[in-house]
């Protein structure tokens, strides 16, 4: 989409700078004392830390282009440890549109080294300079900073020129690494507002100054009676001008937590995009005030609501698939089985299509956008209510604020009386309401028709299983022979059959026993491996000679053997940010123990139960003696995908009890 410029034909854009006050920080100007410094004061274990990070982003004019976008980034980098070797190798990503794509140059990158008291410093040199395709909508230029040792400074800059304004780059406060100084400022004429989004736990102080600037406007009017000449005028116009400024000191580092799913939706980040656009004398031009304006400009592109409307290039094949096709359940199957076998996923992303849905069907391959919009024409001419849902992938993170840029990829939904169907073809294990995990983010939004939108919540509800039966012998030696039957439903069974598919047999087996204590496996088996509406089952038989411990002529064995949960992944004191299972889960146990000969139990670990509050859980463990046999029954159940930070101490506390209950040994005494 072309942003709509003023209609003159000679523009002259007069920047006015506003008057910055001195910075702290000068590229070029290490001191002694950067340089000797041997740690970070705060944050002892640092491998490295950003000294100084500022940034500029302002619209500038030409006569050539218009306006664009003007970033400017200053960084400096303290080396602590040779772990943050690793801070001298920098990437700025760029994108592609088309024919035009956003300018990148790197300046001022140095590394900076105390030798014999003095200030020593290495240029970067060209051949550290790389330029990297990574798709055909996406470039980086990467630059790898000389001469990096214990000790180092390095610092660099670098210069954006983007062809449009719909969207400044984000400014990012927080790192994996301590942030002493970040600042950001941002240059925007009163005829443009920004949304500015905010996310994470640190909040930049902000302050605003605003000038008033001129432009002066020159147009032609060719002369009614003589169309050869030409009359120019010159209008000089004020405007206000307002320089925002966000300045944040003395970050710590952003750490990852278990069960986190992106950890850029809780670190501090600003994202900015254009909300308007409203020139004098000419109608306001509204881009992303709400979700609602922000899906129609995305319905009204050109490579997505058009899209929807093309059938022609299938109708022969649907009506041939749809003779046999009755009820709307049998209509949802067999189409997005058609599209799963029809068309191939090219692994890109987004929203917008890239070869277009008739030359992907044709060519049998597309992006995400090309396969779902596909299927989404495809339900609605077989007379179903299908819609596209706009989703924004973990790793994009979660769509917070109205934006175009909070969405980078698009299923199918088809509305039925019991809620909408959830379908994305480009899985080849994804079945109706089980999306592939990447989809799964919180909420997406439905487009219909008519223009209007909501949202969806595209976290699943159903219960996965993971049902394990189990039996094995333990011999006198301590020695574990054993066989194993493992039955994997809904979203642990796609899981599973992706696992299976992304590696040869052997090797798949190999990565099995040696996730499972180095046990030996043999007659391994697998069931409704392709056939995804079915439950996938593994059988193996198994041995292990490290399974148990002897000590003093006495056995000890955790009961579940490799299935124990042995450590608590949530450690932390206090945590703020949800964790999120991606799904419900219920993991079941039936095992029986046969103890050796010549033994007896010594010890056997009592039973416990555990539940959570608001249904969030349970833990059961419950076993009993018969003889020479132990018959065990273990059920870990978590009932809501995501949970909050306010119920983290439960959580906490739950598995916390689960790991003790579950490590407990079982001691077997001689006669």
């Amino acid at each position: 989409m072309k942003i709509n410029q003023l209609p003159i034909i000679f523009f002259f854009f007069f920047f006015s700078i506003f008057t910055i006050n001195a910075q702290e920080f000068k590229l070029g100007k290490v001191s002694v004392a950067e340089l000797e410094e041997k740690k970070h004061p705060k944050d002892t274990a640092a491998v490295a830390a950003i000294l100084f990070k500022h940034g500029v982003s302002r619209l500038d004019y030409n006569s050539n282009d218009g306006f664009v976008l003007i970033t400017e980034v200053e960084t400096r980098i303290k080396i602590y440890k040779k772990e943050g070797y690793s801070y001298a190798n920098q990437a700025i990503g760029y994108s592609i549109s088309g024919n035009s794509k956003e300018n990148v140059q790197i300046s001022d990158a140095n590394t900076f080294n105390l030798v014999a008291g003095k200030v020593e410093k290495t240029k970067l040199k060209s051949d550290g300079i790389f330029d990297e395709s990574v798709s055909k909508f996406y470039g980086r230029k990467k630059i790898t900073l000389p001469n990096v040792k214990e000790g180092s400074v390095i610092e660099y800059k670098y210069t954006v020129r983007a062809p449009y304004i719909s969207w400044m780059r984000d400014w990012r406060f927080q790192y994996d690494i301590p942030v002493n100084d970040s600042e950001f400022s941002t240059y925007i004429p009163e005829y443009y507002v920004f949304n500015v989004m905010h996310k994470g736990y640190v909040f930049p102080e902000k302050t605003m100054l605003t000038r008033t600037n001129s432009v002066l406007l020159t147009s032609n009017e060719r002369s009614v009676n003589n169309s050869s000449q030409s009359k120019f005028s010159t209008e000089k116009v004020e405007y206000s001008e307002t320089r925002t400024t966000y300045t944040a000191k003395n970050l710590p580092a952003i750490k990852e937590e278990a069960f986190v799913n992106n950890i850029d939706n809780y670190t501090s980040i600003l994202a900015f995009e254009l909300a308007s656009e409203k020139w004098p004398n000419r109608p306001q031009q509204l881009y992303s005030a709400d979700w609602n304006s922000v899906v129609k400009t995305i319905y009204d592109y050109d490579d997505f609501g058009p899209e929807l409307n093309k059938t022609g290039y299938f109708e022969d094949d649907l009506k041939k698939l749809l003779a046999d096709l009755n009820t709307p359940e049998e209509k949802i199957w067999g189409i997005f089985n058609h599209v799963k076998a029809s068309v191939k996923w090219n692994d890109y992303q987004g929203y917008s299509c890239d070869n277009g849905v008739k030359k992907a069907y044709k060519e049998k391959t597309g992006n995400v956008a090309d396969i779902n919009l596909m299927l989404t024409a495809m339900l609605r001419y077989a007379g179903l209510t299908a819609n596209p849902v706009l989703v924004s992938t973990r790793s994009n993170g979660i769509p917070l604020f109205p934006n175009r840029t909070a969405f980078n990829y698009v299923i199918a939904a088809v509305e039925t009386p019991n809620g909408n169907v959830l379908l994305d073809a480009t899985d080849k294990f994804s079945t109706p309401n089980t999306l592939p995990l990447r989809a799964l983010n919180w909420n997406g939004r439905l487009i219909r028709k008519d223009g209007t939108s909501e949202e969806v919540d595209l976290m699943p509800k159903k219960v996965s299983g993971d049902n394990v039966f189990m039996n094995y012998a333990i011999d006198s030696e301590g020695k574990v022979t054993g066989k194993t039957r493992r039955q994997y439903t809904d979203y642990n069974a796609m899981v599973t059959r992706e696992n299976i598919s992304s590696l040869k047999e052997e090797e798949y087996l190999e990565k099995l026993e040696n996730r499972n204590n180095k046990i030996e496996i043999s007659e391994y088996v697998k069931t409704n491996e392709k056939d995804v509406l079915q439950p996938i089952t593994e059988t193996y038989s198994f041995t292990g000679t490290n399974l148990c411990e002897q000590i003093g002529g006495k056995i000890y064995v955790s009961p579940m053997l490799f299935f124990t949960e042995n450590k608590n992944p949530f450690t932390q004191e206090v945590r703020e940010y949800p964790v999120d299972f991606s799904y419900p889960f219920a993991d079941k146990y039936n095992i029986t123990i046969q103890i050796p000969e010549g033994f007896t139990i010594e010890t056997l670990p009592a039973p416990a139960a555990i539940s959570m509050e608001d249904n969030l859980g349970a833990f059961k463990f419950n076993i009993a003696a018969n003889g020479n046999f132990l018959q065990l029954s273990v059920t870990h159940q978590i009932n809501e995908a995501i949970v909050s930070a306010e119920k983290y101490e439960m959580l906490k506390e739950y598995y916390k009890a689960m790991v003790a209950k579950e490590t407990e040994k079982i001691v077997l005494k001689r006669i």
